[in-house]
């Protein structure tokens, strides 16, 4: 395996980091900002858990970005089988040399030697995890993405890899990473992880963001949208995702679908938002027919007023 991992110059501080990642698109803040940058220089993965919609799985596509890195995402889901992460043998190829060799070998040191030629790297169907460790330079951004979903064992067969970027294949050995992958797993929190997968990662909760940095994400991803335009729409989804608004929703709008709004909103040439427009365009922020139903313009009208200074 590698010394170390391969970084940008640009990314040998927190500050770096933040400027990096928002050269790609991506606005950190500086808590995060500094997990990824410990994260890189300990060679730990990163576990981010929090709301879907946060930007977890947009930080792994940013620092593919950053670094020049290929990404290789594994997303789990309920039910996945070490095959679909590590890797399997391709048993038509292998069926095939063996009836090509079957006339050529012949006894038991023959029966062994065949054995010995169809378990090769070349009949190895390579998933996710194998083609980050093996992943030529300068290495890959493995997503391990909402580990939560899958169940329970694989988190036990994630273990080794996590802590030491290697794996074991019976047939094979020990597999190390050529070069040490930088790897994010991501979290909705569906459930808790086991402890000893925490412990192998560094850990950092990731929240929607603050007022002012959807600002920063929204007049770059949205730079067509108007300075009035875009600071309503900022103000009107931290409002709406805050106390005591987001308590009538079943899920309050994540960054991509302030984005997503913010866009609609320039399709329909708004200059400014009024309880008419929102509720017309109520089905971008939410995707749940009684979140688009309480979000009346009653309560739109509400959350578009100026907010009282504190007395």
């Amino acid at each position: 395996m590698s010394s170390g991992i391969t970084t940008s110059s640009s990314l040998e501080s927190i500050d770096g980091v933040m400027q990096a990642l928002a050269g790609a698109g991506y606005f950190a803040d500086r808590p995060l900002a500094t997990a990824v940058f410990l994260s890189l220089r300990l060679q730990r993965p990163l576990l981010l858990e929090g709301e879907p919609g946060v930007g977890k799985t947009e930080l792994a596509k940013a620092l593919s970005r950053v670094l020049q890195r290929d990404l290789i995402r594994l997303q789990c889901y309920d039910g996945m089988e070490l095959r679909d992460a590590l890797y399997e043998w391709n048993y038509s190829a292998q069926m095939l040399h063996m009836r090509a060799a079957e006339h050529v070998h012949a006894g038991s040191e023959g029966v062994q030697e065949l054995e010995r030629e169809i378990y090769q790297q070349r009949y190895l169907i390579k998933r996710p995890l194998l083609q980050a460790l093996q992943a030529p330079l300068p290495g890959a951004v493995l997503l391990i993405d909402e580990v939560d979903r899958a169940d329970e064992p694989f988190e036990a067969f994630l273990l080794e890899y996590l802590g030491e970027y290697q794996v074991s294949i019976p047939e094979l050995g020990t597999i190390r990473a050529a070069s040490t992958p930088v790897t994010i797993l991501t979290s909705n929190r569906t459930r808790d992880l086991n402890d000893a997968v925490k412990r192998r990662c560094l850990y950092h909760w990731l929240d929607h963001p603050g007022r002012e940095r959807e600002l920063e994400i929204l007049r770059t991803l949205v730079p067509q949208a108007g300075a009035a335009l875009t600071e309503q729409v900022a103000q009107f989804v931290n409002r709406l995702r805050s106390q005591p608004f987001a308590g009538a929703f079943q899920r309050t709008p994540a960054i991509a679908e302030s984005v997503e709004w913010a866009r609609a909103l320039v399709a329909l040439d708004t200059l400014d938002l009024d309880p008419e427009v929102v509720t017309s365009t109520a089905g971008i922020l939410f995707k749940q027919r009684d979140d688009v139903a309480a979000l009346t313009q009653d309560l739109a009208r509400e959350l578009l007023a100026p907010a009282q200074a504190p007395s």
